[in-house]
């Protein structure tokens, strides 16, 4: 730890029901330590988090705060029903924050804190609660999945702010993203273990890749009631791994084959292969456009989604996301233009509402009607089989589905659609509330799923792993259609950002008279640099993977970091370094790629 700690805990141990969540654990956290708290679902990760905020009360330990130190808490799920106004919750208490800071950050954020609190979205509780806890001035501030309900232009607001902030943060969240950005340091809580490492979250596979292997290699001598609760960790970790590079690959070969498709020369290919065309084309979408009253929601969209399509849908709250997911489905008429939908589409919507979740039924009742058997697909499974799937211990098929915590409750949901038949899924906001191991599984189950797959979120890494196409909406109307995921339209959005203020600054700076210049021809042909990055990067991007391989071959040792932590660390850098340029250079082919597209046409 490179600070002097401000926090500490010493032989920390709470029980739950008959046994001890956790025990005998020591925490420490430093005045400007950037932590991710990481755990499964049921792991105790909000009671720890509780329990440093001094709302939960220990059996055992020691808690020491330094004097003066200002500890804030966000909750996962704000309540505001007592209070009149969000301003209201957002004030109150002996220690709440000044109304002037409140509203001051309430400006930034974009919320009415004068909306009735009873009536308030989930979306809207969630930026009070943020209002009132970053105008608290804390000296350590704990974040209990603050991404959730959270628009894209809020997260990253907030993440600038966390990244200005000159306290101590700790945080729970799903958002691989808002994790890797923001943390240098990693808590994770294991099977009643709290384990500390001095890397933030992208580090953290790694390090919990080596420590699986530890676990397998002395599995021999782990006691029954262990193995039973690890045994998902059993499954192979290192096979995972692998497989989810090679669903990574096949994703990435998704989107190249998406930007052909999308060009000029994609467009002549279709219609040259008409007869193929019409079997793969799902959705047809021509010259579309929406509007309520005098507001443009979507202005001459035109798209033909395929088969086997993955595409994620983004923009702000209110830009349109959703009329556009209804629009795709046939749930809505466009005003202008046709959509056209295959007669064989059937379609299955999961928006984690879990109505279908009664707290008495049980698992068995939820899956297959109280049967031993479920069809899958088409295909015939046995209950308990199809439970290991979704990283179940069979032996739950008779609980109660209230007795479940919140992120098993979504695997039943999501293992329940998933056995149906259909050829299009919508997901509608999936990742809320679901752990890192239920997010890894989601992924998993898209890319193997057959149909088509329609994904509004604000999970950027889940996009980024998971669709081959993304639409972008700004609010304007204007829909971005790009060939990658929510990374690729960053991107885009940075560029035409970028060129629309030189353009500005380029118009101001000229002579009133004079006229303006006419825009560059386009090149005939890449020039020497580009041609042979757009040739080489390729191979190089493929000589960087064997690179990162070898050196996490390396750190796999699970010795090495007690051994020689110098060489560890150094390892950590180098895979830091590589994946940074590996980035850049999938970037930068890209945009060769258009360019190419460009000329071609």
């Amino acid at each position: 730890m490179s600070q002097p700690p401000i926090f500490a805990f010493e032989n920390l141990a709470l029980q739950q029901g008959g046994g001890w969540l956790f025990e005998d654990i020591n925490l420490f956290i430093g005045a400007r330590d950037r932590l991710a708290l990481i755990g499964r679902n049921g792991a105790g990760k909000t009671t720890l988090m509780k329990l440093v905020a001094g709302t939960v009360e220990a059996d055992k330990g020691k808690r020491v705060v330094v004097p003066g130190t200002n500890i804030v808490m966000l909750d996962q799920d704000p309540d505001v029903a007592s209070f009149d106004r969000l301003v209201d919750f957002a004030v109150h208490g002996e220690k709440g924050p000044p109304e002037y800071a409140v509203r001051a950050i309430a400006d930034q954020l974009g919320i009415d804190l004068d909306r009735e609190a009873k009536t308030a979205s989930g979306g809207e509780k969630r930026r009070a609660a943020i209002c009132r806890a970053l105008a608290s001035e804390p000296d350590l501030l704990l974040l209990d999945e603050p991404t959730n309900h959270l628009d894209l232009a809020a997260i990253e607001w907030l993440e600038d702010w966390l990244t200005r902030y000159r306290g101590a943060f700790m945080v729970i969240s799903h958002d691989r993203t808002f994790l890797t950005r923001l943390t240098r340091q990693t808590f994770w809580l294991d099977r009643g273990l709290l384990r500390r490492n001095e890397i933030g979250f992208g580090g953290y596979d790694a390090w919990t890749e080596r420590v699986y292997a530890e676990d397998a290699r002395n599995a021999d001598r782990l006691d029954a009631k262990l193995k039973i609760e690890a045994h998902w960790l059993e499954r192979g970790v290192t096979a995972r791994r692998k497989r989810n590079q090679g669903r990574l690959a096949k994703l990435y070969e998704m989107r190249a084959a998406r930007a052909a498709m999308m060009g000029p020369q994609g467009t002549a290919k279709l219609a040259a292969a008409s007869d193929d065309s019409k079997t793969k084309t799902v959705i047809n979408a021509e010259a579309v456009g929406k509007s309520f009253g005098d507001r443009t929601i979507i202005k001459d969209f035109t798209l033909r989604i395929q088969r086997g399509d993955r595409i994620g849908i983004v923009g702000a709250n209110g830009t349109g996301k959703t009329t556009l997911i209804r629009i795709l489905t046939g749930e809505t008429q466009p005003d202008t233009g046709s959509i056209t939908l295959s007669p064989t589409l059937t379609g299955i919507v999961i928006d984690q509402q879990r109505k279908l979740l009664s707290p008495e039924k049980r698992v068995r009742d939820v899956l297959a009607d109280g049967s031993d058997w479920i069809d899958v697909r088409g295909v015939r499974k046995h209950v308990q089989g199809y439970l290991k799937e979704f990283l179940f211990d069979p032996e739950l098929i008779e609980a109660r589905i209230g007795t479940l915590s919140g992120g098993e409750q979504s695997r039943i949901l999501l293992a329940r659609e998933f056995a149906r038949e259909a050829n299009l899924l919508v997901l509608d906001e999936p990742t809320n509330d679901l752990d890192l191991e239920t997010l890894d599984l989601l992924q998993e189950v898209i890319a193997d799923y057959d149909g088509t797959v329609l994904i509004v979120s604000h999970d950027r890494d889940f996009l980024d792993r998971t669709v081959n196409l993304t639409l972008g909406l700004d609010g304007s109307g204007k829909v971005d259609i790009i060939a990658g995921g929510y990374a690729d339209w960053e991107a885009k959005r940075d560029r035409r950002d970028t060129n629309d203020a030189r353009k500005k600054a380029d118009k101001a700076a000229a002579p009133a008279e004079q006229t303006a210049p006419k825009p560059p021809a386009r090149p005939a042909k890449l020039s020497y640099k580009d041609q042979r990055d757009y040739d080489l990067l390729p191979g190089r991007i493929e000589a960087i993977d064997g690179e990162i391989a070898a050196a996490e071959a390396e750190m796999a040792d699970p010795a090495l970091y007690t051994r020689n932590p110098a060489r560890f660390s150094e390892l950590t850098a180098k895979c830091d370094a590589l994946r940074a340029e590996k980035d850049a250079a999938e970037e930068r082919w890209l945009e060769l790629a258009m360019l190419v597209e460009e000329m071609a046409g």
